[in-house]
């Protein structure tokens, strides 16, 4: 008997719970049984709506262990010889160098191999002082060597290195308002460089401590296979699965004076693998808070069966002859971004969760139409809830099953880089999922275990559990995670979720940040959460030149996108959080009441040196209990007059006209990067609405549910398409808007004016680059002869226009017209030309000896 569940066809085997007196003995190759039978198509029909034990678990509160172990400090004349532990010279002088094969790649990065040895040293900490967190080492054994499995493309190769902390100073130089807040800062600086150089001496630096997933978790070798599992509060362990008839007794773990699990498992007796392909594991321990059965914390896939709650973990390690290897070259990083972001599961237009394989041929071609450079995937780290968006994470360094397998997550990921996109994973290390049997809430039975204990440790807004980033061995996991998904998959980079939760032990909450210095570094500032993200800027910056890191920030964080070593927290942007909340207060407000002022500083408003991803909306505005900016604008009327064989009404026709306007001027003014959520480019109707079922509050109150429909979980991409459609219009547009900048790359030109700030006409005029942007926001009022303020003399073309018929307006501008500048200042400009500017529309201008004109000519017409 087998079912299928995301992608893949599963055997029907034992239940987990199966009767613990069974024994074990013999070959083990006679017991297997596999998770994996051979690979299938998907099907919905089976798959559990389930929301996991999401609600149903409630964290238990006990005490952290009592064993306190740091770096340094000797017991037992265990501790390792220095020659293990030392480093020639510290991080602050040198560079940590690896070596990287361009081109091609190597699946899955680099690999430990170890064929003398099964057993690795796991030393270097002792007990000392209570007030240190728990810590150990994973030293490295002298015969284990970097294996890449792609090998090197063209027989080249170059070193990647990690810098060095540098002086942490020239933030100064870049805000001076900083210096009143030198004592923070340099504070902050100094627990960065102190980290670093622990991580130096004790794991053998950043490169080294980031491969965490090469020794903890299952590691196989060529006489078998390793698992180690960091759980310090457990009081005995074994490992259980399919592989031993889930028999507690067969394979029990031992644990070392750190806090460290292992047990290794040989090869059967025919050279075959102990634990197969896609067999379930978990781990059995007997904790504070009594026995229980998790998923290992460092699993690499994960599965709900049918009819289950709780997820199985899944020992991945498919024949080398079914692995994926990658075969396209990572695209470098563009000098602006432009970023499509997506969610898997629902980018069918079928009501149905959506394939990696699916989302690989139908949508990743489409992104690339649009004129998109980048695809920002949501919803990647596997969570057992749905509803959830992907941000209450289960199993870290598993991507979600329900759209496929990893090797199907690589084949997504190398055909976009084929069509020169990059691929940013919507990454979260701001918080966990509460889930105890499925997630690394209590893994050890203890409450502090990978999280701060008592109310520290608990978000009480999204019912979550948040990190202790001053734990050596969290340092470990999260680094590792970011790295794990950067080599092993070959993403382009991040977009970290929840960063001002991180940042503020407040996260944020019923906090209105004013701009006042003193909100960002005082007490309730966490630093060492900042320190975190220094670190890992500096790990993905270090080995990874080209990759991008975007944080969700919405505080205004002074210097977070400036690089570590000159004092700052390292993102390379900043996603510009507070366009998409002025552009909703504006909606709720008269046409009359908008202010251009406003407008302009709202989009202009943000730090000098530190890039931005603007956006006038993304998927928060998409979800149910918003609205997105289209039905803010059309509401109901969507639904009846959106055909163009049907007349308009004057909702519709504000709506398209504002719609195209308020996604330009963000694009425009906003940031050195634009953001689309899918579907929004063409006005998708209605809202988000994950499956779900009732759901009864402790107060008694009733939530009503949707019976698990996926009607409003997808993305109606057909409505775009269709040609009769008023959406098709606003999607023209949007693509018109993405290769206007592709060909011009005015979000990154160091040429920005704002000569126009018009109340009385509503006219904003700016230019970008070498355009001209001039924007009528008045509702009525059509200008002739209007003059506009420009910097370059000559004669200017119309190379965008929202009122192209194309695009759904009324085609009230010649296109053919040219416009010649007259010398004398108009507008603090040395030059000016006369225009039309009808009511309700935005139009870029050009200079014509520009050859580039031509190319978006072509392409609105």
């Amino acid at each position: 008997m087998v079912y299928t569940v995301s992608g893949i066809r599963l055997s029907s085997v034992p239940s987990v719970h199966r009767s613990n007196g069974s024994t074990f003995s013999g070959d083990r190759s006679s017991k297997n049984l596999s998770f994996f039978l051979k690979k299938g198509m998907l099907s919905r029909k089976d798959f559990a709506l389930k929301s996991s034990s999401d609600s149903d678990s409630p964290p238990l509160a006990f005490a952290a262990s009592q064993k306190i172990l740091v770096p340094g400090s000797q017991t037992d004349g265990s501790s390792p010889s220095s020659d293990q532990l030392e480093l020639a010279n510290t991080v602050s002088e040198n560079h940590q160098e690896i070596v990287d094969a361009d081109g091609l790649g190597m699946e899955g990065g680099s690999r430990i191999k170890d064929e003398e040895n099964h057993t690795e040293s796991i030393s270097g900490y002792s007990k000392a002082d209570e007030k240190q967190d728990i810590v150990h080492s994973i030293a490295e054994s002298e015969d284990d060597k970097l294996e890449f499995s792609n090998g090197l493309k063209m027989g080249e190769a170059r070193l990647k290195s990690i810098p060095p902390p540098g002086s942490g100073q020239k933030i100064y130089e870049i805000d001076p308002l900083l210096r009143g807040h030198r004592e923070h800062l340099d504070y902050r600086f100094e627990q960065y460089k102190k980290m670093r150089e622990a991580i130096d001496k004790y794991e053998g630096g950043l490169e080294t401590f980031s491969r965490g997933y090469e020794k903890l978790g299952f590691t196989r070798c060529a006489k078998g296979i390793t698992y180690r599992e960091w759980a310090p509060g457990a009081k005995s362990a074994a490992l259980i699965g399919d592989f031993n008839n889930w028999n507690p007794n067969a394979d029990i773990m031992t644990q070392n004076e750190f806090g460290v699990w292992e047990i290794f498992l040989p090869n059967n007796a025919d050279g075959s693998a102990p634990i197969p392909h896609g067999s379930r594991v978990k781990i059995r321990m007997d904790t504070p808070s009594g026995i229980k059965d998790s998923i290992p914390a460092w699993i690499k896939f994960s599965v709900q069966a049918p009819g289950e709650i709780p997820y199985n973990g899944i020992y991945y390690d498919p024949p080398e002859e079914e692995k994926y290897m990658f075969q396209h070259p990572q695209p470098k990083r563009p000098k602006s971004l432009r970023i499509y972001e997506a969610h898997v599961g629902m980018s069918s237009t079928e009501p149905i969760i959506n394939t990696y394989a699916n989302f690989r041929d139908d949508v990743l071609p489409r992104i690339k139409r649009l004129g998109y450079n980048a695809v920002q995937i949501m919803a990647i780290q596997e969570h057992s809830y749905y509803g959830s968006f992907g941000y209450h994470v289960t199993n870290f360094f598993a991507p979600s099953s329900r759209c496929g397998t990893p090797d199907d997550l690589k084949s997504l990921i190398d055909k976009a880089h084929e069509l020169g996109l990059l691929v940013l994973m919507d990454i979260v290390h701001s918080h966990a999922s509460k889930n105890v049997l499925d997630g690394l809430d209590m893994f050890d039975g203890t409450d502090g275990h990978y999280f701060h204990s008592g109310s520290r440790g608990y978000h009480w807004m999204w019912d979550s559990r948040l990190f202790n980033y001053g734990s050596w061995e969290v340092l470990r996991f999260l680094l590792s995670n970011a790295r794990w998904w950067l080599d092993e998959y070959k993403f382009d980079g991040f977009r970290f979720d929840g960063v001002t939760s991180m940042m503020y032990t407040h996260h944020g909450l019923q906090v209105a940040f004013t701009g006042n210095y003193n909100e960002y570094f005082g007490l309730a500032t966490d630093v060492e959460a900042v320190v975190y993200l220094m670190l890992v800027n500096d790990l993905i910056h270090g080995l990874f030149p080209e990759a991008v890191a975007i944080g969700e920030d919405v505080s205004g964080m002074p210097a977070f996108c400036i690089p570590v070593q000159d004092g700052g927290v390292g993102f390379d942007y900043r996603l510009h959080m507070a366009i998409a909340d002025k552009w909703i207060e504006l909606l709720q407000k008269r046409d009359e009441d908008w202010q251009m002022g406003e407008i302009v500083y709202t989009l202009t408003n943000r730090r000098w040196l530190e890039k931005c991803v603007a956006y006038a909306e993304s998927h928060d505005q998409a979800l149910v209990g918003d609205k997105t900016i289209a039905f803010w604008l059309m509401d109901k009327d969507m639904y009846d007059f959106m055909a163009l064989d049907r007349p308009s009404t004057p909702l519709i026709d504000r709506g398209i006209a504002l719609h195209k306007m308020i996604r330009l001027i963000t694009m425009g003014l906003g940031g050195e990067g634009y953001l689309n959520f899918m579907g929004n480019e063409f006005g998708h109707p209605e809202w988000i609405d994950f499956p779900r079922g009732e759901q009864r509050l402790p107060s008694g109150k009733v939530i009503p549910g949707n019976n698990y429909s996926f009607d409003k979980c997808r993305r109606r991409f057909d409505l775009g398409d269709a040609d009769y459609l008023r959406y098709h219009g606003l999607q023209e547009f949007d693509q018109a808007m993405q290769h206007l900048e592709e060909i011009y790359v005015f979000m990154t030109s160091e040429h920005q004016y704002i000569s126009r700030k018009d109340e009385g006409d509503r006219i904003i005029v700016f230019e970008r680059g070498n355009l001209v942007f001039v924007f009528n926001f008045h509702w009525t009022n059509s200008y002739f002869d209007y003059r506009v303020g420009c910097l370059k003399p000559g004669r200017y073309e119309i190379v965008l226009d929202s009122d192209d018929k194309l695009f759904g307006g009324f085609n009230r501008i010649d296109h053919t017209a040219e416009y010649f500048t007259s010398e004398g200042w108009y507008d603090n400009r040395p030059n000016s030309f006369l225009v039309y500017a009808p009511c309700r529309t935005a139009v870029v201008y050009a200079l014509a000896e520009d050859e580039s004109n031509q190319h978006i000519q072509g392409r609105m017409t």
